[in-house]
């Protein structure tokens, strides 16, 4: 999860958010070289009073600069299109889970068992235990099994939210009367992190995402203690 004065990304945790970070780095590299071009030609400008009739009327020159911003647009589009098709495919998923927006917790319903669903709601902090994090804690996670893909089906019952875990690449919004499906795949065990991602109302900052990544083994033992609660 983020930490004070971290200046990155989340370490990923899924596939996808792994090539969003791939593609967060490339576009970064693209920008700093334009940059430093750009001031590099600001201070040379600045600085010097000599003029080169050649540059001043060269058509290479307005070649070069017509062609280059097209290509260095090409090798940021193609890698961002490929991101965006992986984001929207939804391959065979071994769990579906509906994800209900309330004002102002969530409910979670396993839609291919026949009674497992719960709400959840974010733990106060009075009731905080230690190492718990405030504001992030719900009294029921979101327990799902590891290198499993995963679709999340999104809805909202009353206003708009947004159902979002950064470590996870995720974020669709919850649109009442419309349901929207992400999928993921947890690549690794461990307790992810999120919250409500569109502005809903006095308690919006009071509604937290809670992933838990879990072995496939553990997952079933949770399922049927569920089943049986």
């Amino acid at each position: 999860m983020a930490h004070p004065s971290q200046l990155g990304f989340q370490d990923a945790a899924s596939p996808v958010m792994e090539e969003l970070l791939h593609f967060h780095d490339h576009a970064l590299m693209i920008v700093f070289l334009i940059s430093t071009l750009v001031m590099y030609i600001i201070v040379a400008m600045v600085s010097t009073k000599l003029t080169n009739k050649y540059i001043l009327d060269s058509q290479e020159i307005e070649i070069i600069w017509t062609v280059l911003p097209a290509v260095i647009l090409i090798l940021i589009a193609l890698p961002s299109l490929r991101i965006l098709y992986l984001m929207d495919e939804v391959n065979d998923p071994h769990l579906t889970i509906k994800a209900m927006g309330h004002q102002w917790y969530w409910s979670y319903e396993y839609t291919d068992y026949e009674d497992l669903g719960f709400d959840s709601y974010m733990i106060p902090t009075n009731d905080l235990t230690p190492g718990q994090f405030r504001l992030l804690e719900a009294d029921h996670r979101m327990v799902i099994p590891v290198e499993s893909p995963i679709r999340v089906l999104v809805s909202a019952e009353d206003v708009l939210h947004s159902w979002a875990v950064p470590a996870l690449g995720v974020k669709m919004d919850a649109v009442p009367g419309r349901l929207n499906q992400t999928a993921f795949i947890a690549s690794r065990p461990g307790v992810f992190y999120g919250q409500c991602s569109e502005i809903c109302g006095a308690n919006h900052s009071f509604m937290p995402v809670v992933v838990e990544a879990v072995p496939l083994e553990h997952f079933e033992n949770w399922s049927l203690l569920m089943l049986q609660d």
